[in-house]
């Protein structure tokens, strides 16, 4: 499941907001019917996970910790805790909580961007600055690809 492109919404009175249909179409060929919304954890923004992405890395993070370690619980409660599972109505809408769009700072414009298994919620505002400008981001792939053969 791949999700790509960046879409600008806007959310209703509500906060009520459609699922562009791009990726609505990947949502129902990969059989998908919920989703899991989460603030994200280095930006503010919000991430939706296709349920199956999001059981899969909280099944890598609990191998990862041990239950019996009081911070590794700690970090562990906080991970599953602070999400809502989304669920589409008939019209390809959701409802993005109140709080969620306080973390998020998101008023009423929004923008979605497709990330691969993921999809971010931005407050347009946000996402019209780059998150890395233009020289850095090829000197960064240049560092990372360049010196490693093409497959």
């Amino acid at each position: 499941m791949r999700f790509f492109g960046n879409i600008e919404a806007k959310t209703d009175a509500k906060g009520r907001a459609f699922l562009p249909a791009v990726f609505r179409k990947v949502l129902q060929s990969a059989g998908e019917e919920r989703l899991v919304m989460a603030k994200d954890v280095f930006q503010s923004c919000l991430v939706l996970y296709p349920e199956s992405v999001w059981n899969e890395q909280t099944d890598k993070l609990r191998l990862q910790l041990n239950r019996w370690n009081k911070a590794e619980q700690q970090l562990f409660r906080q991970y599953i805790t602070d999400v809502e599972l989304i669920e589409l109505d008939g019209n390809g809408r959701f409802l993005i909580p109140r709080r969620y769009m306080q973390m998020a700072e998101i008023d009423r414009e929004v923008k979605f961007l497709g990330l691969g298994d993921t999809i971010e919620i931005w407050s347009l505002a946000k996402a019209e600055t780059p998150f890395v400008e233009p020289e850095a981001f090829g000197e960064a792939l240049e560092n990372l690809l360049g010196t490693r053969p093409n497959p």
